[in-house]
C-alpha cells in the first residue's frame, strides 16, 4: 500500500527533473493555477460522493493523486508533511 504512495511522489518528482511531453502530471507540476483548481474541485467532488455514497474511492484517489501534484508543485515535501504528523501523536 505505502509502495504506492511512494511510486506517486516518485513520479512526481521524476517528471519535475525530467519533464515528458504530453504528460497530464507534468502539466499540474508546471501550471500551479491548475493544480490549485484540481485540488479545490476534486475535494468538493469527494465531499460530494460521501455525501451521496457513490464513488468514494475514486474520488479519493483523486484528492490523494491532486493533492501529492500541488505539494510538489510548490517544494512541499511530502516527508516533511510526515514528520508534522507525526510530531502531533499524543
Amino acid at each position: 500500500m505505502l509502495s504506492t504512495l511512494e511510486n506517486l511522489i516518485n513520479l512526481a518528482r521524476e517528471r519535475k527533473s525530467v519533464p515528458k511531453e504530453g504528460s497530464y502530471t507534468n502539466k499540474l507540476l508546471t501550471d500551479k493555477v491548475l493544480c490549485k483548481a484540481k485540488v479545490l474541485e476534486e475535494v468538493d467532488e469527494l465531499i460530494e460522493a460521501i455525501e451521496e455514497d457513490t464513488n468514494k474511492i475514486h474520488e479519493a484517489a483523486d484528492v490523494f493523486y491532486h493533492l501529492l501534484m500541488y505539494l510538489e508543485a510548490n517544494d512541499v515535501k511530502i516527508e516533511e508533511v510526515m514528520q508534522e504528523l507525526e510530531k502531533r501523536k499524543k
